[in-house]
């Protein structure tokens, strides 16, 4: 049954049917994350340096009723230039399914079809979490509770930094979690590398990362992970300037009854404005750190 939803590309049928390793990649990036044409520049990068590194990427979006798994060079164009696109998770993927709409997937719903595809290992920008002011809006991405529920390990330069980063880790603990530093003690902040949060568990090559998720998923612990790879020093933004903007960038959403999903792209968008574009730069940098990163934990995993 499930199988009539999915519509596999030729480069990640061909990569599965031989058992080579793959790496899924959202599309909320392309149609929400960024503008055009950087939006379809930065995804054929992304997915370029997957294949420099031994993988095969395959992007997830929802096209026609169905759930594609990995995009054709025209269907990303399309995609990327797509207006009215739907931002799919969890409840929205059997409506915009059943409606043929366009959707793009955030973290949560690539990593529910990702699963649905056999593939273990997605590489994203940075998770969604708890909201700041959650206490009082219940404001949570759908992002951690599938984390907790869903075989598939996420790699990325933590959460969001307009987050209370605090709250999401103590959620993903909850939750049963795994939160691992890749080449580091304590939680990326998304634009910098520090956050002053620890974190319990480190690893610092790939083969570590495959190692603990065989292990976890072989015991029957369902759920995700959290690889958490810090933004490259050399690209992250000062963390007194980005944390300033970002306070502002609060104040406004408040300010202007801004709430629940339209939250995070007025905020990002603010911030973009605010660094005069250097939240951009940024944002495709630590990107491009995530997917060499990830081709490598997806090659070490498939080698089991």
């Amino acid at each position: 049954m499930i199988n009539q939803y999915l519509d596999f590309s030729a480069e990640v049928k061909e990569a599965m049917d031989e058992g080579r390793p793959v790496v899924a990649l959202e599309s909320t990036i392309i149609s929400h994350g960024m503008p055009y044409p950087q939006n379809v520049r930065t995804a054929r990068e992304v997915e370029e340096i997957i294949r420099e590194n031994g993988a095969v990427p395959a992007t997830i979006a929802l096209i026609d009723g169905k759930i594609k798994i990995g995009l054709s060079d025209e269907e990303l164009e399309m995609f990327g230039n797509a207006e009215g696109v739907a931002k799919a998770s969890r409840r929205d993927l059997a409506w915009l399914l059943a409606t043929k709409q366009l959707g793009a997937t955030t973290v949560a719903a690539t990593m529910i079809c990702a699963d649905l595809a056999g593939i273990r290992i997605f590489v994203t920008g940075g998770i969604g979490g708890v909201h700041r002011g959650a206490e009082e809006t219940m404001d949570i991405s759908a992002d951690l509770d599938e984390l907790g529920k869903t075989n598939v390990a996420v790699v990325c330069a933590g959460a969001k930094s307009i987050l209370d980063l605090g709250l999401t880790l103590e959620y993903l603990e909850t939750k049963g979690v795994p939160v691992v530093g890749y080449g580091t003690d304590e939680l990326p902040a998304f634009f910098t590398p520090r956050s002053g949060f620890p974190l319990g568990l480190r690893a610092d090559g790939p083969e570590e990362i495959a190692g603990m998720l065989k292990a976890k998923w072989d015991l029957g612990l369902e759920g995700g992970a959290v690889i958490a790879n810090p933004i490259p020093d050399t690209d992250a933004l000062d963390a007194d300037f980005i944390n300033g903007i970002i306070e502002n960038a609060l104040a406004e959403a408040a300010a202007n009854g801004i709430k629940g999903k339209d939250t995070t792209p007025f905020l990002l968008a603010k911030v973009k404005e605010l660094t005069e574009g250097k939240s951009l730069e940024a944002n495709i940098a630590l990107v491009k750190n995530n997917a060499k990163i990830g081709a490598g934990i997806a090659v070490a995993f498939n080698k089991y």
